[in-house]
């Protein structure tokens, strides 16, 4: 069993940055892919970066590559999504996953979610 808390939402101006953090319970955090995923008001869950467990081999979707990095710390059981260069677009409720299957947009265990507003 993995409980996954998630921090660092926030309200931030266009342009800006903030760092999500998702702190992992469970002694088997490591062996684990872990993902970030976000859904926006009315809008469908959809995928936002992923690392591996093993060689942390990272993928992102096109909206956010560039801007975006996906991060982990085994140590801390901790995985983080640095976001900069923020657009309003980017507003939505981000969640943390833990073995995240991107095609099918599920995963094993997800987070309760941080909002993220993003003004213009």
């Amino acid at each position: 069993q993995v409980q996954l808390v998630e921090s660092g939402g926030g309200l931030v101006q266009a342009g800006g940055s903030l760092r999500l953090s998702c702190v992992a319970s469970g002694r088997t955090f490591s062996a684990y892919a872990m993902g970030w995923f976000r859904q926006a008001p009315g809008k469908e869950r959809e995928f936002v970066a992923r690392i591996g467990w093993l060689d942390s081999t990272t993928y992102y979707a096109d909206s956010v590559k560039g801007r975006f990095t996906i991060s982990r710390d085994n140590s801390k059981n901790t995985v983080y999504l640095q976001m900069n260069s923020l657009k309003p677009e980017d507003t939505a409720v981000y969640y943390c996953a833990a073995n995240p299957t991107i095609a099918t947009m599920t995963a094993t265990y997800w987070g309760q979610g941080t909002q993220v507003t993003v003004s213009s």
